[in-house]
C-alpha cells in the first residue's frame, strides 16, 4: 500500500487507488503526509482539522479522530502503528516507496546529480508524471489549502519550469512548445512560462505569434497588476524586434524543496523525526535514459552578462497577504551592500524573535525593493514562509488593522518573514507584528516609525538616493554594457537628471529598451526640458515620478503641505539645479514676507523629514532633494496656487 498525495488524496494498492472522502480523518491524514517523517503539533493538528472553530474539547476530539483513521486503514490492511504517537502530538513515517511526495521530491533533488540534460529531463518527467490533478482536491481542510497547497504547487511548477528550460537548451524547441503553451495559460501569473513559450514559438519561425504573445503579457500585467513585464522578458522581446538569432538558453538552477518538511526549524511542533527514520532528502538512484545523439545548437549570439542583483524599482506588492515558498530576487538589483548585510545579519540572528526591521525614505527611493531582496537572501531562516501585505489600498488610503489582520495567515510550521509595505503609522503596524518565536516583521515606510522602535525595539534603515556610481551600475544592468559603453558620459548625465532616484531610472531606462535607436544623450537632453513630468512612460499611467510625488504630498495634512511647498520653491536659481545634490532647506525666518505667511517651526521641519519630504535635520541642516524641489516649483509659486488632483497609486 503507498499513500498518494499529489493530486486526490488517495491510499493506493497496485494500479487501483480508493479516494478518500472529505472528511475530518482524510484533514488529519493531509497534514501528517506533507510533514512525514516530523512530529507534528497536536494544535497544528486542530488547526488542520478543524480551522478556527476547534471543539472546546480539542485533544479528546484529536484523539478519536486518530482512531477513526487507523479504522479506516485496517480497511486497507495498514498497519495500526502507521501513526505513531509522539510527545506532543503525532507521526508518519513515509519514504519514496510508500508516500508519492517523498518520490517527487527525491527525484527532483537526483535530478541535480546528473551530469548530462537529457538523463535530468527523464528524471524530472518521472517525477512530474506523479502529480494527476491539483493537490489536496479532496481535503476539506480551509488551513491546509491556504498554507501548505500553494507550497506544494510551487514545487511542481518549479520543477516543470526547469524541465521546460533544458528542453529549450536542447533545441527540442517543438517537442516542448505544446507543455510551455499549456503552462502559460494556466499558470498566467508566472512570466517564466511566458517567455518560455514566446522563445519557442519565435525560435519555430513563428515571430508573429511571438509579438502577439508578448502584447498579450504586456497588457495582462498592465490591466490586472499595473506593473511592466520583468528585465528578461523585455530583452527577449528586444531580440526579436531586432531579428536577432537566440542564443542556448542555460538551463536554471531550481533547487529541491523538499527539505523543508524535515528541517527542525520547519517542523510544526520544532521537534525532529526519531533516529532510523527514512529520510525523505535522500535521492533515489538516477534511472539510466536511452543515449541519444543530442542535436546540434542553432548559432548563438553573443551572449549578454547576467543582470546585477539590485533594483529598477520595487516590484508590485499584492494587496492581499501572499505566501512564498522561495522569494525571487529583484530584478536589476543595485547597491544598498552595506543596508543589505545589515538587514541579512538582523532577519537571521540567531534567538527567540527580533524587533522590526523598518526601511524608510522618501517615495521612489526603492524601499520595496530592498525589503524584497533582503528576504531573498534571507529566506533559507524562515521555513514558515514569506508572506507580504501591502498597508495601503489602491486609492492610497490607510489599510485598517481589522482590514489587515483578516488577511494574515495563521502561524504555520516554522519561523515566517512578514513584509508590511506603504505602512502609514506605527499604530498600524503594532498588532500585526509576529510574537517572539513566530517570525521577523519587515516594514517599509516614508515615515520613519520611531515611535514602533520606541515601543518594540529592531532597526531603521533609512534610505537615500542611490550614489553616481550605483546608478550607473543600475543603467549597466538594465540597458546592458554594450549600450552603456558607446556613451558612458551621457550615462552618468542621465543618472543625474534622474537624481539618482531608482525609479526615474527605471522609467528612463525603459524608455530606451523600448526606443532602441534613441540615444542615451537625447533621451537625457529631452527629458530635462521638461522635469520631472517627463519622467513617466506614457502607456504605463501608473508609473510615473509625478504621480508618485502627488499621491504623497496627498497624505500630508494641509500645514505640513503648505509647509514643504513654500521651503520647496524658494531660493530658485535658474540654470544651477542639481537633481543629484539635495539642497539645503534656508532659513525662512530671515526671508522677507515668508514669515508672515507660515510659521515653519522646527516641530514642522521634523514632521516633514519623518514623512520622507525632507532629509537630516539637527544637527546637520535639513535638505531636499532636487527633484521633489522642482515638482513643487512646477506645482506653483505659493502654496495658495496649488492644485493637486487625486492620485489614485501610492508612491
Amino acid at each position: 500500500m503507498r499513500f498518494q498525495l499529489l493530486g486526490l488524496l488517495s491510499i493506493a494498492d497496485g494500479e487501483h487507488a480508493a479516494v478518500l472522502q472529505p472528511s475530518k480523518p482524510t484533514s488529519l491524514l493531509a497534514a501528517l503526509l506533507i510533514h512525514s517523517g516530523a512530529a507534528v503539533s497536536t494544535e497544528y493538528l486542530v488547526r488542520a482539522v478543524w480551522d478556527t472553530e476547534p471543539p472546546a474539547t480539542a485533544r479528546a476530539a484529536l484523539q478519536s479522530c486518530v482512531l477513526r483513521l487507523r479504522r479506516i486503514f485496517a480497511k486497507y490492511g495498514i498497519a495500526n502503528d502507521a501513526i505513531e504517537a509522539v510527545p506532543g502530538g503525532y507521526r508518519m513515517r513515509m519514504d519514496h516507496e510508500t508516500l508519492d511526495l517523498v518520490r517527487f521530491r527525491a527525484l527532483v533533488r537526483s535530478a541535480d546529480s546528473v551530469g548530462d540534460a537529457e538523463t535530468e529531463s527523464y528524471v524530472l518527467r518521472e517525477a512530474l508524471a506523479l502529480w494527476h490533478g491539483p493537490v489536496l482536491a479532496n481535503v476539506s481542510s480551509h488551513m491546509l489549502h491556504r498554507d501548505e497547497a500553494p507550497r506544494l504547487t510551487e514545487e511542481r511548477l518549479r520543477a516543470l519550469e526547469r524541465l521546460c528550460d533544458i528542453e529549450l537548451a536542447r533545441g527540442r524547441c517543438r517537442e516542448v512548445l505544446s507543455e510551455v503553451w499549456d503552462a502559460a495559460r494556466r499558470h498566467p501569473e508566472r512570466e517564466r512560462f511566458s517567455e518560455q513559450l514566446i522563445e519557442a514559438l519565435y525560435r519555430t519561425g513563428r515571430q508573429t505569434e511571438a509579438l502577439a504573445e508578448i502584447r498579450a503579457v504586456k497588457e495582462r500585467l498592465k490591466e490586472e497588476f499595473g506593473i511592466d513585464p520583468g528585465a528578461p522578458l523585455q530583452r527577449l522581446e528586444l531580440a526579436i524586434l531586432r531579428g536577432e538569432e537566440l542564443g542556448i538558453p542555460p538551463a536554471r538552477t531550481v533547487p529541491a524543496i523538499g527539505a523543508r518538511a524535515t528541517s527542525k526549524a520547519a517542523l510544526p511542533s520544532g521537534g525532529t523525526g526519531a533516529p532510523g527514520a527514512t529520510s525523505p532528502d535522500a535521492p533515489l538512484p538516477v534511472p539510466a535514459a536511452a543515449a541519444v545523439q543530442r542535436p546540434a545548437p542553432p548559432a548563438q549570439a553573443p551572449a549578454s552578462p547576467p543582470a546585477p542583483s539590485g533594483h529598477t524599482a520595487p516590484p508590485s506588492v499584492p494587496s492581499a497577504t501572499s505566501p512564498t515558498a522561495t522569494v525571487a530576487p529583484v530584478p536589476c538589483f543595485t547597491g544598498r551592500t552595506a543596508q543589505l548585510a545589515a538587514m541579512r545579519r538582523a532577519l537571521t540572528a540567531d534567538g527567540p524573535g527580533t524587533g522590526p526591521v523598518v526601511i524608510s525614505g522618501a517615495p521612489g527611493i526603492g524601499k520595496t525593493a530592498l525589503a524584497l531582496q533582503a528576504a531573498h537572501l534571507a529566506q533559507e531562516a524562515f521555513p514558515g514562509g514569506c508572506f507580504t501585505l501591502g498597508m495601503t489600498r489602491p486609492d492610497g488610503s490607510p489599510l485598517d488593522t481589522a482590514e489587515a489582520r483578516a488577511q494574515l495567515p495563521t502561524n504555520g510550521a516554522g519561523r515566517r518573514l512578514l513584509i508590511l509595505d506603504d505602512a502609514v503609522s506605527a499604530e498600524q503596524i503594532r498588532p500585526l507584528l509576529p510574537s517572539p518565536g513566530e517570525g521577523v516583521a519587515v516594514v517599509t515606510s516614508r515615515r520613519g516609525l520611531a515611535g514602533l522602535i520606541a515601543t518594540h525595539g529592531g532597526v531603521v534603515h533609512r534610505l537615500d538616493t542611490l550614489a553616481p556610481e550605483e546608478s550607473h551600475q543600475l543603467l549597466i544592468a538594465t540597458l546592458g554594457p554594450e549600450r552603456v559603453a558607446e556613451e558612458p558620459e551621457a550615462a552618468r548625465e542621465l543618472a543625474r537628471i534622474c537624481g539618482h532616484f531608482p525609479l526615474s531610472l527605471r522609467i528612463a531606462a525603459a524608455r530606451l529598451l523600448t526606443r532602441p535607436g534613441l540615444g542615451i544623450g537625447d533621451c537625457s537632453s529631452w527629458l530635462a526640458a521638461d522635469l520631472p513630468a517627463r519622467l513617466s512612460l506614457a502607456d504605463e499611467p501608473l508609473m510615473s515620478v509625478p504621480l508618485v510625488f502627488e499621491a504623497a504630498l496627498l497624505r500630508l495634512s494641509p500645514e505640513l503641505r503648505e509647509a514643504f511647498l513654500l521651503l520647496a520653491t524658494e531660493r530658485r536659481v535658474a540654470g544651477t539645479a542639481d537633481p543629484a545634490t539635495p539642497q539645503d532647506v534656508p532659513d525662512v525666518s530671515h526671508v522677507p514676507g515668508v514669515s508672515d505667511v507660515v510659521d515653519v517651526s522646527d516641530e514642522v521641519l521634523e514632521r516633514l523629514a519623518d514623512a520622507g519630504f525632507v532629509e537630516e535635520g539637527p544637527p546637520k541642516p535639513y535638505r531636499i532633494h532636487e527633484l521633489l524641489k522642482i515638482y513643487a516649483r512646477q506645482l506653483g509659486t505659493t502654496p495658495s496656487t496649488v492644485r493637486l488632483g487625486t492620485a489614485a497609486t501610492p508612491g
